[in-house]
Parts: C-alpha cells; structure tokens; sequence
C-alpha cells in the first residue's frame, strides 16, 4: 500500500503522458535546479511523508500555474469598468443619499409588526408605512389613515393626552435601524395628514427640505422613497403626471389640488416624500388608482403647502384651526346628477351660521323634483370648477376674513341661473 502511495505521489509530481503539462515558468525553474537525486534505499518514514505528500496534493485545489486551455480562456468574458455615472445618475444618487435619513418606517401599534418582508410572505399589514423628519424636535409627518386603526381605538379623550400610537425606525448614518416608539401629537382627516414625535437625539434626526408645490409643472422628474411590502428605503422614480387632481384618500375623503405620478407607489408608502429634482418635499404620496391592489403607474400625492399649512397648527394645537363657510357642499356626484356642470352645489347650511345670515340657499325638494342651491362659481378671483377647488381656496385665508363669493342661483330653472355677489364672513371650523 505504501509503494503505491509513492507511485501516487511521483504520478502527481511527473505528469505521465497524456497529462497536462506545466506551464513554461514551472518547467523552466524545475530544469534550472538539476535532476532529483533518487534515494538509494527507501526507509519507512521517507514513505510516509511521501503519502502524506499525496494526499495533499490530490485535497489542493488546482494550481494556478497550471495553463488554462485555449477554449477555455476564449469562453471568459472580458470585464469592463462600470466608469463615471452620468449626471442625471448622479443627481439621482445624491438626492438619494441626501433623503432617505430622513424617511422613516411606521408601524400602528395595534398590528404586529414586522420590518422584513419574508420571502415565503411579502404581505404587509394595513398599519405599515412611511413618515419623514420635520424638525429637531422628533416630529415625524405621516398620513392620518397610517394611523386610522390604532386611533380608531381611543377614545376622543385620550387623543388629547399624547398617547402612544405607533413605532418608529430611524435608520442611522451609521447604517442601523434605530426604533423609537411615537406620541399622537394631532391629525387632520381632511387633509390625511398626522403627526407623531419620538424622542430620538437631535443628531440622529435629519429634517427634510421642504418645497413649494405651487410651481410642480407637468412632466418634471420626481422621486419617491418609502416603505413598500416593508422594503425599507425604497427608491422609485417618474415624473409629474398631473396636477390639481381630486385625490379620494382611503378614509373616503376627498383631497383638492393632488399631484399624479408614475413613480410606483405602492401599500406601505404611504406617508412618505415625493421630492423634486434637488431633494425638496413636493407632496406627501397617500394614494394609487389600482384594480389590483399594486402600482399601475397611477400614483397620488398630497401637495406640500397643504401639509406645510397643517403641520404648524398640528404642532401647537393639536388639531387644525381653519377657516369655514360652515357649509356642506354636494359630491361632484350629485352636483352632476343634478345637472350642475362647473362649481360647488351648497347642499346644506349650518343654523345661525355666516352662510345662513347672508342668505344663501341649500339644495331642497321643490313641486318639480330636487332643486339645486345656490353654485359657488368664485371665491374672491379664484375660480371655482368643483368642491374640492373651494376648499382649497379657503386655505388662503383667515378667520374672521370677509370674502366674495360669486354664485350662481337657479340653475336648471327655465328662466336661467341669477349670478350674484354675496360678501361673507369666514367662521373657524375644527377637525
């Protein structure tokens, strides 16, 4: 057995015929140090180191030395350098790095949650999205109906004491998720917006840069980063598909002056930034138009000087002071139902109100079916087409404010609308 160890171990070392040979700079250092001298007798332990030898030579991996044949070495694909990035990649890159330290992860506490999708089970729950810095101070923005199912829990008493609602991870500069757990700080339904705060250290909280969407043009480039399935820190990117669209939030509720993107947007986004070209919050994304339930590159956002409004009230309030008519207005449903094409239908009025004062009409049941109020057309010079448009155009006042309104009466009478000018006093209305 040993004699065949040897002859294993010389067969190794001088390659028989047929073997491949070695390479040109092994031949030639073995040829410069002189034939082998051959022991004369063979004692045991010269035979076992020769099979020691053996054994690992044949575990060793394949030398380097050894040529690789030619057809092998055709097959290898040359490697080519990635090179510099082109600028629109970069820029993209840069906003990126810029961002996403300021996007958080936000979990309903009422849900268990779980901040990696599985592969075996991607479904996230309901109560998963995203939120972003504000400011130093630990408040984070989000949409209200992230949050819908825990608030839903409390009582309208508790909402007052600050209560705990949900968790928050922060990723670090240092590369690690940081969570926090998160105070209901106020929330605004009509506009789908809330804000939490966490205690985090103010070195840990990066501040988004907050934009101006009033100047959002159409077909401008945008960005999203969220939280989609629980994939953290995702970033999608688009352009601006549309703007002053009638954004119906999950709560049912219907938003005024929403941006469309085809940035994917999908469940567990919501909540987070969509941002211009430089890194600037444009809109807070909060909703998609679906028939599966996934991004068909139909996505909304809530337009950021809607929230930059809101926020600051939030903050030091709780809840949103606004200014109102103090009316109910018709669905762009009935408003066509009742053959109203352009403007707001007033469908019901509160008592004792500034509405009611000055004389306004509600829609009402007449000899001859449903007759339509008085159409808001116009509040100061802002045009009213729809609902939505009025109460985007209140945002731009106070309390206590007299406006103009311009409306149309008697609108699908035989003899023809009455326009008129009717000065009003805004109330302060509470969410």
């Amino acid at each position: 057995m040993l004699t065949k160890a040897l002859q294993t171990s010389q067969a190794t070392l001088y390659p028989a015929k047929g073997v491949r040979e070695p390479c040109a700079r092994c031949r030639a250092q073995r040829e410069s140090e002189g034939p082998a001298a051959q022991p004369q007798h063979t004692t045991r332990r010269q035979l076992h180191q020769a099979l020691a030898s053996a054994l690992l030579l044949s575990a060793a991996p394949a030398a380097p030395c050894i040529a690789q044949p030619a057809a092998v070495q055709e097959a290898l694909p040359s490697i080519v350098p990635r090179g510099p990035l082109s600028d629109r990649e970069q820029a993209i890159i840069n906003v990126f790095d810029q961002t996403t330290y300021s996007v958080v992860n936000v979990f309903d506490l009422t849900l268990q949650a779980n901040s990696r999708a599985q592969a075996s089970n991607v479904e996230t729950p309901e109560g998963n999205g995203t939120g972003f810095v504000w400011d130093k101070e630990g408040h984070i923005v989000t949409n209200y109906h992230v949050l819908a199912n825990v608030l839903r829990t409390l009582p309208k008493n508790q909402l007052q004491r600050n209560p705990r609602v949900a968790r928050i991870t922060l990723l670090g500069t240092d590369g690690f998720q940081n969570s926090y757990e998160a105070i209901f700080i106020g929330g605004d339904r009509s506009r789908d917006v809330a804000v939490v705060k966490i205690g985090a250290d103010q070195d840990a909280l990066q501040p988004v840069t907050v934009g101006d969407s009033s100047t959002v043009r159409v077909g401008q480039q945008c960005l999203a980063i969220g939280n989609p399935f629980g994939f953290d820190h995702t970033l999608t990117t688009g352009v601006v598909s549309g703007v002053g669209r009638e954004i119906q939030s999950p709560l049912g509720i219907t938003i005024g002056g929403g941006i469309q993107t085809d940035a994917s947007i999908n469940p567990g986004n919501s909540g987070g930034p969509l941002l211009d070209s430089k890194g600037r919050v444009i809109g807070v994304n909060t909703a998609i138009f679906t028939q599966s339930g996934t991004s068909a590159g139909v996505g909304f956002a809530i337009p950021i000087d809607s929230i930059s409004k809101a926020v600051p009230q939030l903050i030091e309030y709780g809840r949103i002071i606004r200014p109102t008519l103090n009316l109910t207005l018709a669905t762009d449903q009935v408003a066509r139902a009742l053959k109203v094409q352009r403007g707001a239908v007033i469908q019901g009025i509160a008592p004792n109100s500034a509405a009611a004062k000055a004389g306004l009409l509600t829609t009402r049941r007449g000899l001859t079916g449903i007759v339509p109020g008085d159409v808001i057309i116009g509040l100061e010079d802002r045009k009213v087409t729809r609902a939505g448009d009025l109460v985007s155009a209140l945002d731009d006042f106070s309390i206590g404010d007299t406006v103009s309104l311009t409306v149309q009466r008697g609108v699908g009478q035989q003899q023809g609308p009455e326009e008129l000018k009717i000065p009003i006093q805004l109330e302060e209305a509470t969410s």
